[in-house]
């Protein structure tokens, strides 16, 4: 190859690779991903803002600790899950179906009263926040 054909080679890479962006530019495209966290289509949840209400409750929320024990991982029931070191995104499903309705049985009543006055970022926060709790939960591989 000559080295007018290399270049011809690297600008049409370089065109190719543009039009992939759409026009916008990297930081943009980068901060559009970022800004969601999961399937859920919530926005990326801050650990220590969830922390927060986990712990200490909000407007009309009880801490969610009074009830699933420090880090999720204390119930004071056995009707409590376990949710300290949950995957997020099935915290952020649960608590959206609690919050419409749409999640029955157990304890959906008591959940739904606390999960219809989170907003979607109260969600995801909470969500970060047991999810990055150390796990006691147990699946079913090596029960036999």
């Amino acid at each position: 190859m000559t080295k007018t054909s290399l270049t011809l080679l690297a600008l049409a890479c370089a065109l190719t690779l543009s039009a992939c962006s759409a026009g916008k530019p990297d930081a943009e495209a980068a901060g559009e991903a970022a800004h969601t966290s999961s399937s859920a289509g919530l926005p990326k949840g801050d650990i220590r803002a969830g922390q927060e209400l986990a712990t200490n409750g909000g407007q009309g929320i009880a801490p969610c600790t009074s009830c699933h024990g420090a880090e999720g991982n204390a119930p004071i029931g056995d009707i409590y899950p376990k949710i300290g070191g949950q995957y997020a995104d099935y915290i952020e499903h649960a608590l959206q179906a609690y919050r419409s309705g749409a999640r029955a049985g157990g304890n959906a009543d008591v959940m739904a009263a606390q999960a219809k006055g989170l907003s979607d970022q109260q969600i995801a926060d909470l969500a970060a926040y047991f999810h990055s709790m150390p796990t006691q939960l147990r699946d079913l591989s090596n029960v036999n």
